[in-house]
């Protein structure tokens, strides 16, 4: 059952994130599992995907405690330090890649959704883009999947819905392909979508 305590959203940089990147990685593995992503998650790569993080001096990792349990995470950092396969979109149709702070995950384990843990995780991550300043966007990716795949629950409700409420808008022109182990699958290549919005800046 799910302690009564109530949730407590943190914005981390630096050492304090870094001492939480396992819980972070076992978060992104146990939530990742589920549709639509299907991933056969592996704690060592996890550790490093994680680590360019970590070591970028402008990341942020927001988490979500029950009690001093990690319960959700999100990650997030200047577009510019992440991987050239997410760059690569922006430098062929723009916006500026130094332009934009790009958001990595939000995973929340399912007993604590609908509390507007999601809603919060995007505050702190815009806020904090707009603390560092000189970002006009911010932008994150979501995986393409067929509506009819016979593997999709019938149950299944998308966060679409929070993401265009928010002012995030798809951008079908900018899109990333990244390869990685589905469950009972394997090795499998994806389309991942970017969104984006423009980034308000304090008055």
């Amino acid at each position: 059952m799910q302690d009564a305590s109530p949730i407590t959203i943190r914005s981390l940089t630096g050492s304090d994130a870094r001492r939480h990147l396992d819980d972070v990685a076992a978060l992104r593995i146990a939530v990742f599992r589920d549709w639509p992503y299907l991933y056969a998650g592996d704690l060592g790569y996890e550790r490093d995907y994680l680590a360019a993080y970590a070591q970028s001096q402008r990341s942020v990792f927001v988490l979500a405690f029950d009690a001093e349990r990690v319960v959700g995470a999100s990650t997030g950092l200047p577009l510019a330090d992440d991987a050239p396969a997410f760059r690569a979109p922006f430098a062929a149709h723009g916006p500026d890649p130094s332009q934009v702070f790009y958001f990595g995950e939000s995973v929340l384990l399912p007993a604590y959704r609908g509390q507007g843990i999601g809603h919060a995780f995007f505050d702190h991550r815009e806020a904090h883009a707009r603390r560092l300043g000189g970002f006009g966007w911010t932008a994150f990716a979501a995986v393409e999947r067929d509506p009819r795949d016979p593997r999709r629950p019938e149950d299944h409700q998308g966060p679409e819905r929070l993401w265009k409420g928010r002012g995030y808008t798809r951008r079908p022109e900018l899109v990333v392909h990244l390869d990685w182990p589905e469950t009972g699958t394997g090795e499998c290549a994806h389309a991942l979508s970017f969104w984006l919005r423009a980034l308000e800046q304090p008055a």
